[in-house]
């Protein structure tokens, strides 16, 4: 009798384990729709460096402008992802990428946080540093730039706002601070640019350009 009550006893204990485990488990925050994207040059020089953007659906709308002019100087690479910082998800999708693409960069230029609004501020805070070892990982030898998160035309209930972005980026700022990287800030360049947005997050083709400029810029600084 008593070792039957031990025997309950433990398996009790196991079940109460498991529920505790399973209650502290981090879920992700999803959005209706969750995507990935990467794309590579057409045509690779070899003599060339390797350049990636990372970065979320503003990346992706500048990317290919920016791989033009960098035409001739580097082959410019994109993986970008709905999954924001502080989404359990980011760092793995940052590796899995790595490692189907094992190629070279000599520049990462990044940029997270206009997804994942259903993560707090300090979720935010305590992803960063992830996502930072990840892409120390998968381009050990790159010169990281990290891209500040561009402002939206209306703040959205529940959804992206502008003091959220700035509180992001300031958070953001401090670790990138922290590593001496260098910040392209493309809230700054957006800021008096509301007329360029082609709906509240996004920007029409001129805007996009107007980024991408920028972005090439910092690029060839690195490279140099």
């Amino acid at each position: 009798m008593k070792k039957l009550f031990l025997v309950s006893l433990a398996i009790a204990a196991y079940l109460l384990t498991a529920s505790l485990c399973v209650s502290a488990q981090t879920y992700p925050v999803t959005e209706p729709i969750e995507w990935t994207w990467a794309q590579a040059p057409e045509k690779i020089d070899t003599a060339l460096p390797n350049v990636l953007l990372v970065g979320d659906s503003i990346t992706r709308a500048y990317y290919a402008e920016t791989a033009k002019q960098l035409i001739g100087k580097a082959n410019c690479y994109l993986f970008a992802t709905s999954a924001s910082v502080g989404d359990p998800r980011l760092p793995g999708q940052l590796r899995d990428y790595f490692a189907m693409l094992p190629v070279k960069y000599a520049v990462v230029h990044f940029n997270n946080g206009m997804h994942g609004w259903g993560y707090s501020e300090d979720q935010f805070r305590v992803g960063f540093p992830a996502m930072l070892k990840a892409l120390h990982s998968g381009a050990p030898k790159a010169k990281l730039v990290w891209a500040t998160i561009t402002p939206v035309r209306a703040d959205k209930a529940g959804g992206a706002s502008n003091a959220r972005i700035n509180a992001r980026n300031a958070i953001a700022q401090i670790f990138i601070d922290e590593q001496q990287i260098p910040t392209n800030n493309l809230h700054a360049l957006m800021v008096p640019h509301n007329d360029l947005h082609s709906d509240d997050v996004h920007y029409n083709a001129q805007g996009s350009n107007m980024q991408a400029a920028q972005v090439t810029r910092y690029i060839l600084q690195s490279l140099q």
